[in-house]
């Protein structure tokens, strides 16, 4: 077994990375946010966790392949820690998700509507109305 050579090339950036990565400083993680589909027999809904995020933050639409396309982009500059003189570390926040949801053949993309409530996106899917027509009746002749 070889040994392992430690050079002392590299204490430098681990000093750095062990004051500036610790518990006392938070690192900002970003997962996709959690989506739940509702179906009834009017209707499908969609529900998106946004905490945080503004209807601003958010661009909706339905594409030429017929996909409900969902595009969040969400910047922010921490400035309430503002200090005089030089930055050790400044943090900008910057999020961006997008989702892509293939719509049922039964929706009608013209009446799809959207809101934010509660740090919740809901997007309202109403399904094409059925008309229920009668059988035509067909008159059959005796001969």
């Amino acid at each position: 077994m070889l040994p392992v050579r430690r050079t002392t090339d590299s204490w430098l950036p681990d000093i750095f990375n062990d004051f500036f990565d610790n518990s006392w400083m938070e690192r900002p993680t970003y997962t996709a946010p959690a989506i739940n589909v509702i179906e009834n027999e009017k209707e499908y809904d969609v529900e998106l966790a946004a905490p945080g995020l503004d209807k601003e933050d958010f661009k909706i639409h339905v594409d030429e392949q017929n996909n409900l396309c969902i595009e969040m982009e969400k910047k922010s500059d921490n400035k309430e820690n503002k200090r005089h003189g030089r930055y050790l570390r400044r943090e900008f926040s910057y999020e961006k998700f997008q989702q892509t949801l293939l719509l049922p053949d039964d929706v009608d993309a013209e009446k799809i509507e959207a809101r934010m409530e509660k740090g919740v996106l809901n997007i309202h899917l109403p399904k094409i109305e059925k008309v229920q027509r009668p059988e035509p009746i067909k008159h059959i002749s005796i001969q």
